[in-house]
């Protein structure tokens, strides 16, 4: 009786802490979201009155009134097609290497602890790093090209880890099935194990990409110009990106600057969710059919 008596307490402590535990998380995310709400609703009050078609179509200006985004929105757009270009092949070839192919010895474990480590990086390393292998090293000086593998340098342990949890979420029974009919160890990779972990891939790439594309520590350390009146026509033209652009406006005293890097803001947001948008068309598609 006195056991049973005992059991039960714990059982209702365990309830309990259950009910608080799922209280504090719900509190902590509706304080995220509500912080979040909040400085959204800010950016729009005092910069949508800001975007319109001239200051997208404008060059920057040091007349506040005149000043637009298009070097930066080219340049951002430059920037993000190639670190996508060098970033996801690299990232995903790894990740199926490491995964499917590496033996399980010390070496293995050791990069891995590397690349574990490396995703944990301040971004502003990646920064120096850039700036003494691409832009002096290799003298791609401070084109689209050297910003582009700087941020593929940043994200590629994201898009490593992530692939390599999707591909490890893949049930052996699907390999094992692949091995029985006389697959080889590509076929069951190329044809049963990457379509089923595929969703699970974008799901990271679009993580990555999100981060690269909100990043200004690296883009200043290899020296994106602040003021660009052209847009970029090569990968090694100069440029310059959405984050520093409107870095560059927020700096400025004047509230018409103010104005300026709250419109930026927004035009980045539109970017941000139509780039998510489309990865998240693709991941869908993939996944229903993976299903099927």
């Amino acid at each position: 009786m006195r056991a049973e008596t005992g059991f039960r307490r714990r059982l209702f402590a365990r309830k309990v802490a259950g009910i608080v535990f799922v209280v504090i998380c719900v509190l902590a995310t509706a304080f995220a979201l509500a912080a979040l709400a909040v400085l959204l609703v800010d950016v729009i009050r005092e910069g949508i009155g800001r975007v319109s078609w001239d200051f997208i179509n404008s060059f920057p200006s040091r007349k506040p009134e005149q000043a637009g985004i298009k070097a930066a929105l080219w340049g951002t757009i430059w920037m993000m097609s190639l670190t996508a270009a060098f970033a996801v092949p690299i990232g995903v070839g790894a990740a199926i290497y490491l995964e499917e192919y590496a033996p399980p010895n010390w070496f293995i474990r050791v990069i891995q602890t590397n690349i574990a480590n490396l995703a944990g990086v301040p971004s502003i390393v990646y920064g120096l790093l850039g700036l003494a292998l691409f832009v002096r090293a290799m003298s791609l000086e401070r084109s689209v090209l050297a910003g582009s593998l700087t941020m593929a340098l940043l994200i590629l342990p994201i898009i490593i880890i992530a692939s390599q949890e999707a591909l490890r979420a893949v049930p052996s029974s699907i390999r094992e099935a692949a091995y029985a009919l006389g697959a080889s160890r590509w076929q069951v990779v190329s044809r049963q194990v990457l379509p089923t972990a595929l969703p699970g891939i974008l799901t990271g790439i679009i993580l990555a990409l999100s981060r690269a594309i909100g990043e200004t520590a690296p883009l200043i350390m290899i020296g994106a110009l602040l003021f660009v009146p052209f847009t970029p026509e090569s990968p090694l033209d100069r440029f310059t990106a959405l984050p520093i652009q409107i870095f560059n406006w927020a700096s400025r005293p004047q509230p018409e600057f103010q104005e300026n890097a709250a419109a930026g803001i927004i035009v980045l947001l539109v970017v941000l969710l139509t780039m998510n948008s489309v990865a998240t068309v693709l991941r869908n598609f993939f996944q229903t059919r993976a299903r099927h």
